[in-house]
């Protein structure tokens, strides 16, 4: 057989493979990396965050301190599906989605009831993005969150917004909450799911003598069965961070007033919660039990005395966390949400009865072991 008879039964065979003809290059979409949700009048607004990645791949030739230009794209429609998708017609590139890591909801949006299931629905149904995405409820204009970059001018991947983990690290008040986390308590009843609350404040650092702003977890949205959100500010809710099996570090004065006697670094907590009745009345059981060594010593106390103190304040701050919740009757604590899956049966028939009413009794003790690992370095100035 020929050469060119060869050649022609080669292209042939080859025609009906598919190709990559309808591919994209990298370079030509448009990469959103946060999502902003907000409602005002009576119109879904749509904020989207898209980055360059080849500004912020860290490479050979990555500057740190130069600064990272952020697009900001808006979109408006009556649904949160139609307001996302009227950012296409101006776009210019293919948006994808893919690279979603954080959705950020306005304090208008959290408030709607019906938005915010709506907006339940659509980000859970949309295909490109993903479960395990970060939420956030926010007071500050979306733009003004989006614009935001991190300490050295880094990107905004390199923010509180994007990767919480390694502030929550060192200091665990409010956990980062996911996508996949907030869909389960939503559905789970008794269960009070919490977003962050993100904002921006601009008290503590600075480049040079200019201020600079920061990210700032300053409270939480707690979502109530209604799907209406109520915001409590980050010392209302200092008694959720004991109840957390995410919480790695955390920082108390004892005793907690103007004039401390020391500090301690309180880490891995564990909890649990029974429930019983009083008087025919429904009561909760909640025992901690945690680590802590010495950070600092301001007074010369004993163990004795200092593990006696940081028992009192961990107890004082569970307790008032509870009370922050009641006039909203807010489960802060969620302490229905643990009877209900501890005994559904019993939650129903208290439900039935009217019964799963919280009350300032309704938390009845509250029990804490703390447990001083050690002094630090100067072991010899405490005395057991």
């Amino acid at each position: 057989m020929k050469l060119w008879t060869k050649l022609i039964l080669i292209c042939i065979t080859l025609l009906p493979l598919s190709g990559c003809w309808d591919s994209k290059s990298i370079q030509n979409l448009a990469y959103v990396t946060a999502l902003g949700l907000d409602f005002k009048d009576n119109e879904v607004k749509v904020y989207v965050q898209v980055l360059n990645f080849s500004n912020v791949a860290k490479s050979e030739n990555f500057e740190i301190g130069k600064n990272v230009p952020v697009w900001i794209g808006r979109g408006v429609g009556k649904t949160i599906t139609e307001a996302m998708t009227s950012i296409y017609a101006t776009s210019q590139l293919k948006v994808y989605w893919g690279h979603v890591k954080a959705i950020v909801c306005s304090e208008e949006i959290l408030k709607q009831k019906e938005t915010l299931r709506q907006a339940y629905d659509a980000i859970n149904r949309y295909r490109e993005v993903r479960y395990n995405v970060l939420l956030y409820g926010t007071k500050h204009p979306l733009t003004e969150i989006f614009t935001q970059k991190s300490i050295f001018k880094l990107s905004p991947l390199d923010t509180i917004l994007d990767t919480p983990e390694d502030t929550f690290s060192q200091r665990s008040f409010i956990p980062p909450q996911y996508g996949y986390k907030i869909i389960s308590e939503i559905n789970e009843l008794g269960r009070t799911p919490m977003l962050p609350s993100i904002s921006v404040t601009k008290d503590v650092w600075s480049e040079d003598e200019k201020e600079t702003p920061m990210f700032l977890i300053d409270g939480a949205y707690l979502i109530n069965e209604q799907l209406i959100a109520h915001w409590y500010s980050e010392d209302d809710l200092k008694g959720v961070r004991w109840l957390q099996k995410k919480m790695k570090r955390s920082l108390i004065n004892i005793p907690d007033n103007k004039n401390p006697d020391a500090s301690l670094i309180m880490v891995k907590p564990h909890h649990s919660i029974q429930y019983y009745f009083e008087n025919n009345e429904l009561r909760f059981k909640v025992n901690i039990k945690a680590s802590a060594y010495v950070d600092e010593m301001v007074s010369n106390i004993t163990v004795n005395t200092m593990k006696k103190q940081a028992e009192a304040v961990v107890s004082n701050e569970v307790i008032s966390t509870y009370q922050k919740g009641l006039p909203l009757q807010m489960d802060t604590l969620n302490l229905l949400g643990e009877l209900y899956r501890k005994d559904s049966g019993k939650w129903f028939e208290l439900q039935k009865e009217n019964k799963l009413v919280l009350k300032k009794e309704t938390l009845g003790k509250v029990e804490v072991h703390v447990d001083i690992m050690h002094t630090g370095k100067y072991k010899g100035k405490v005395h057991s």
